[in-house]
């Protein structure tokens, strides 16, 4: 079951998508003759062509890496004061959300056909995320907290990461990774539903060390996340969330050849929750989750070594329905450990890379209760096994020229659990034109059973096989000194993935992702359209030929900017294509649209403005036992920041 809407709001909001789009090519068409006799070095820019380490662990600008990539920075993170990471990634392409109510409450992401449990999330290096769950709790990262998120799309990243990146790897760079000067910044904010931000960084550099400190705090009263009063679980409150944000970044150079660093990111939050509805109006779940890392890097002329360890905790305690006891309630704490030692070599030509990894993943679950055997009273049951531990090894190639990128890794892991798994990609690029680049990419991946999938209660099997995939991916390219535009077509054979506790599930994931980025004089635009045929290829399954759940066959963005040194404004638009539910109920597709902006009142004052879903458009993102979550209609956020030099 899902919300309803009208034809004529359909109709509207798929002119205004389709308006946008034709504006955005009107107003290229106007302004090309214009570019190359106009000076813009006091415009706000776009940085077109940007340097990643995500896809290949060493600096490489995006037109020499083989797979997509995209690059959110400080800059566009600017328009998500208030938000959190799952905020911004809703609006990249290729990518899907769900959400059960508002800020803070629980949340998955879909990647190229691939849920967040085959994506992985690290922070500076470090692997986030639930190990119980297996997804990342992105529900709950500040974005005012963090410099840099990378994306990188398809499983390449399994062959440099190992187990969980089948769909790709997202990598969050804390806020103090790269300090420009001294100074001192404060932001104060104010939303729907009165939520509130307020938050201090303060950075220190010379010409041998770097000091990053930042920490703020977001309150919000929310609303009813769940739509239907028919529910069991719903109570007419609202749910409201809470957090304290820090972010913190050092950096020291021992040497000319030496330097070190550590950061760490972290978040205590509360967030409101729903369960058997007016028997336990209060239920909350309160959750710390964050990651810390520390390096050490020597550099010579033609290697660089880094050696690194750091760690990452997610912490939830439920009280609620399900809890053994509600002021204790239920507690699921998962750490993980990882120390990695690289060495990239210049091979001239091209570059090597060598590495070695540990990595330790923990679980305290003990008091998970199983309901089973309803309606006999449910029972304690502790995870057995609650640890595991993988050794790794990779070594990969790459090489950059004028006319072509080449790029190859190898990687051996060694699961306590699993024994030996192997992945590798292989991928090319040549540029046939001035501007032009045609490749391709093959990559193999994996992805370990969670202990959810492995020892839950009643919803387990300890005999899963880990999930494997074959990814095809093959792209044409554009670029120049006003745009960047990419086409990528993927092919995806996915084998034992996980269902019912079993490894019974085939799936084919094909699909089309187009991205048009462009900045020309004071005007920045874009569009992106995805077609993605996601498919249960289970034999004898009742699912068979069907749509994955949460995996809308079409979606697209528009986006128009317009730039001046005292302010900027951009709108942009989003559609999303129907869905189903992993109950097999259809979510209707939505379009929403909105404007972000900000305003440069003095040199160090500026102040931000955001409104989302300004049509008041009805939708939802999730449906799940009979709870259909609500979203928020038009809202509004507005931030004052000032900055001490």
């Amino acid at each position: 079951m899902s919300l309803s809407r009208s034809s004529s709001r359909t109709y509207l909001r798929l002119s205004i998508l389709s308006a946008l789009g034709l504006f955005a090519v009107n107003t290229a068409m106007a302004a090309t003759p214009e570019i190359i006799n106009t000076n813009d070095s006091e415009m706000p820019q776009v940085e077109l062509d940007k340097i990643v380490v995500t896809a290949t662990r060493t600096p490489t600008k995006t037109s020499n890496v083989i797979a997509q990539t995209r690059v959110i920075d400080k800059e566009e993170l600017q328009r998500y004061q208030g938000q959190t990471v799952v905020d911004v990634l809703k609006n990249q392409p290729s990518i899907n959300i769900t959400q059960s109510g508002g800020m803070g409450t629980a949340s998955n992401f879909y990647m190229r056909g691939f849920d967040s449990k085959q994506v992985l999330v690290i922070i500076d290096g470090i692997r986030y995320g639930s190990i119980s769950l297996g997804s990342p709790s992105l529900n709950l990262l500040a974005a005012d907290q963090i410099d840099r998120i990378e994306v990188l799309y398809g499983a390449s990243g399994s062959s440099i990461y190992g187990s969980d990146a089948m769909g790709g790897v997202i990598q969050i760079f804390t806020k103090g990774n790269n300090v420009e000067q001294s100074n001192v910044s404060t932001t104060v904010g104010y939303g729907s539903n009165n939520h509130y931000q307020v938050g201090i960084t303060g950075q220190l550099k010379n010409d041998k060390s770097s000091l990053s400190l930042g920490v703020s705090r977001n309150e919000t009263d929310g609303f009813n996340a769940i739509a239907n009063s028919d529910s069991y679980d719903f109570n007419a409150d609202d749910d409201g969330f809470k957090s304290t944000n820090a972010s913190l970044a050092l950096q020291h150079k021992l040497s000319d050849s030496l330097s070190a660093g550590i950061s760490a990111l972290y978040t205590d939050s509360t967030t409101d929750i729903d369960s058997a509805g007016n028997a336990f109006p209060n239920a909350y779940s309160d959750q710390k989750n964050g990651s810390a890392n520390a390096y050490l890097q020597y550099k010579t002329p033609l290697t660089v070594s880094k050696l690194s360890y750091g760690q990452s905790i997610d912490k939830s305690t439920t009280h609620d329905a399900n809890s053994i006891d509600y002021q204790k309630g239920s507690q699921y704490d998962t750490t993980q450990e990882q120390a990695r030692l690289e060495t990239s070599i210049n091979a001239q030509p091209g570059t090597v890379i060598v590495g070695a990894e540990w990595l330790s993943q923990q679980l305290d679950a003990s008091d998970v209760l199983d309901f089973s055997g309803y309606p006999d009273p449910a029972v304690q049951t502790p995870y057995n096994p609650d640890d595991r531990t993988v050794k790794s090894a990779f070594v990969g190639y790459q090489l950059a020229d004028t006319y072509y990128d080449v790029q190859a890794n190898y990687r051996v892991d060694d699961n306590s659990q699993y024994g030996h798994e192997s992945t590798y990609n292989l991928g090319a690029a040549i540029r046939p034109l001035a501007g032009m680049r045609i490749g391709a990419n093959y990559a193999t991946g994996f992805r370990a059973p969670t202990f959810n999938d492995l020892y839950y209660p009643g919803y387990s099997n300890p005999d899963l096989k880990p999930e494997t995939s074959k990814n095809t991916e093959v792209f044409v390219e554009y670029v120049n000194d006003a745009q960047t535009s990419r086409l990528t077509g993927y092919y995806t054979d996915a084998e034992d993935l996980i269902s019912s506790a079993a490894n019974i599930s085939e799936a084919k994931i094909k699909g089309l992702s187009l991205t048009s980025d462009w900045n020309m004089n004071a005007f920045i635009f874009g569009l992106g359209y995805d077609y993605l045929d996601a498919k249960d290829k289970t034999a004898n399954s009742a699912s068979y030929n069907q749509q994955l759940a949460y995996r809308p066959k079409n979606s697209g963005m528009v986006y128009v900017g317009y730039q001046q040194p005292m302010f900027d404004v951009r709108l942009e638009a989003k559609h999303t294509d129907d869905r189903l539910t992993a109950e097999n109920n259809k979510l209707d597709s939505y379009t929403l649209l909105n404007l972000s902006g900000a305003a440069y009142i003095t040199p160090n004052l500026r102040a931000n403005l955001r409104v989302d879903n300004i049509t008041d458009e009805d939708y939802t993102l999730a449906s799940q036992f009979g709870n259909e979550y609500a979203t928020e209609g038009t809202s509004y956020f507005g931030s004052l920041t000032y900055d001490w030099y």
